[in-house]
C-alpha cells in the first residue's frame, strides 16, 4: 500500500512516499496501522490516545476524506497531512 505524506509527517516518517504491506481485505485501519508500525515515530503527530486520528489530520484515499474501515485495494493512494493554514 502507497502512502503520501506531507509537510512534517513525511519529516517525521524521513521518507513522503513510504509503502507497507498489508493482506488483500484490509481496510483504510490496517494501513495506518502498518504504517506507524514501520514509522513509530509518527504515531504521537497522527494518533489520540486511544489510536484514532486526531482530528486535525486529513486522511485521505485516492484524494477523497477516507474512513477507517473503508477497504483498501492494492492501486489505491493513502494520503496524510496536517491541518494547512496560511493567509
Amino acid at each position: 500500500m502507497d502512502w503520501k505524506l506531507f509537510a512534517d509527517l513525511a519529516e517525521v516518517a524521513g521518507d513522503d512516499e513510504p509503502s507497507v504491506r498489508v493482506g488483500d481485505d484490509a481496510t483504510v485501519r490496517d494501513a495506518l496501522d502498518a504504517l506507524i508500525d514501520a514509522h513509530p515515530a509518527l504515531a504521537e503527530r497522527v494518533l489520540d490516545d486511544d489510536g484514532t486520528p486526531h482530528e486535525h489530520v486529513n486522511l485521505l484515499r485516492n484524494g477523497q476524506r477516507a474512513e477507517l474501515d473503508e477497504r483498501v485495494d492494492a492501486g489505491d493512494e493513502l494520503a496524510l497531512f496536517p491541518p494547512v493554514s496560511g493567509g
